[in-house]
C-alpha cells in the first residue's frame, strides 16, 4: 500500500504545480479513489466531475466531509486537518508535501546511472552503504598465471555479502590490474594466479565498517583501505566514488589495488619525488597527490 500511495502522490505534485499560475484546479484528470499513505489521505477528483459541481462548490479551505472527495491539491490528514497545496509556490509546495510524506523525497531523487567502467569494476549500483552483512564471500573460480615461468603468487578475491557487486567482474578487473605489464609483474618479476582456495594473498572488497574492522588498529576511519594481515582490504565506498585527489575513477581503482597489494609484497610508503612528477604508486595518493601527478601503476612507463 505504501508503494502504491507514493506513486499516486508523485503524480499529484506536478498536477498541482501546473495549476499554481491561476490558483485554479489543474487540468490533469485524477481518480476518485482515496489513496492512503500512512496517516495521510490524498483525495483526488476527476476534473470533469469537479467542474460539474458549479460555482457553488465547497471552499478548498474547508475540510471535506467523511466519504466525500476533496478538491484537487488538498491533503487531508486523518485528524481532519487539511493543507491547501495549490496556494503555495512550487518550491514550498514540494517541501510541504515531502514533509507530510518523507518517502517522497527518496522516491523523487534521480539515481545516477552505472557506467560501463563501473560495470567492469563489478558495480551493480552506485549506492554506498556504511555497512553490509559482515560475511566475506569468496568469488568462485580460478585462472592460471599468464607467465608461469615467473615467481607466481596466488590471489583469492572476496566480496562482503550484501554489497551490490558482481564478484566475477570485480575479480577479473583485479587480476587484469595485477597482471598488467605496468604492474608488479613487470619484466617477469611476478605473475599472479587466481584461486578460490588457499592463497598467498587476498583482495577483499568490503563496506567501510568492515574495512575498519579488518585494518585495526590502523585508523582507516571509514575512508581508507589497507594492505596488511595478508589481505588488500579495499573500501567499497571509495571503489564506487574514488578519492578527492583523483579526477579519473579508473586511475584510482588501478592505484588502490596496486598500492594495497604492494604492501603485501613488502613495499612501504614513499614521498612525491618533485613537482610535476608522476606519483609513485606507493605514495599515499588518496591522502595527497600534489605536487605530483596521479598514477595507478608501479611501472607507469612500461609498455
Amino acid at each position: 500500500m505504501l508503494t502504491r500511495g507514493r506513486f499516486r502522490l508523485i503524480a499529484l505534485v506536478p498536477a498541482v504545480v501546473l495549476g499554481l499560475g491561476g490558483g485554479a484546479a489543474t487540468a490533469m484528470t485524477m481518480t476518485e479513489e482515496p489513496v492512503v499513505i500512512g496517516a495521510l489521505q490524498i483525495r483526488a477528483v476527476d476534473e470533469a466531475a469537479e467542474a460539474g459541481e458549479g460555482a457553488g462548490g465547497s471552499d478548498a479551505t474547508e475540510a471535506p466531509s467523511e466519504g466525500a472527495p476533496g478538491p484537487v491539491g488538498v491533503a487531508a490528514t486523518t485528524d481532519g486537518a487539511i493543507a491547501d497545496l495549490t496556494a503555495e509556490p512550487a518550491a514550498m509546495l514540494l517541501q510541504r508535501v515531502e514533509g507530510l510524506v518523507p518517502e517522497l523525497a527518496t522516491a523523487a531523487t534521480p539515481v545516477p546511472p552505472v557506467s560501463a567502467a563501473d560495470r567492469m569494476a563489478g558495480l551493480l549500483s552506485l549506492d554506498t552503504p556504511q555497512h553490509a552483512d559482515g560475511e566475506l564471500v569468496v568469488v568462485p573460480g580460478s585462472s592460471p598465471a599468464p607467465d608461469p615461468s615467473a615467481s607466481v603468487r596466488t590471489v583469492r578475491v572476496e566480496v562482503e555479502a550484501g554489497l551490490p557487486v558482481d564478484g566475477e567482474r570485480f575479480a577479473r578487473l583485479v587480476m587484469g590490474i595485477l597482471n598488467n605489464p605496468q604492474g608488479w609483474g613487470h619484466g617477469g618479476a611476478l605473475s599472479f594466479a587466481r584461486t578460490d582456495g588457499a592463497a598467498d594473498l587476498r583482495v577483499v572488497l568490503a563496506s567501510p565498517d568492515k574495512i575498519d574492522e579488518m585494518c585495526a588498529p590502523l585508523a582507516t576511519n571509514g575512508d581508507f583501505s589497507c594492505g596488511r594481515y595478508g589481505h588488500a582490504a579495499i573500501n567499497y565506498t571509495r571503489w564506487v566514488t574514488g578519492a578527492p585527489e583523483f579526477d579519473d575513477l579508473t586511475v584510482y581503482r588501478q592505484y588502490v589495488v596496486n598500492h594495497e597489494v604492494g604492501h603485501l609484497l613488502g613495499h612501504q610508503h614513499v614521498s612525491c619525488p618533485g613537482a610535476g612528477e608522476v606519483a609513485p604508486v606507493m605514495q599515499q595518493q588518496s591522502v595527497r597527490v600534489a605536487p605530483c601527478l596521479p598514477n595507478g601503476w608501479p611501472y607507469p612507463d612500461a609498455t
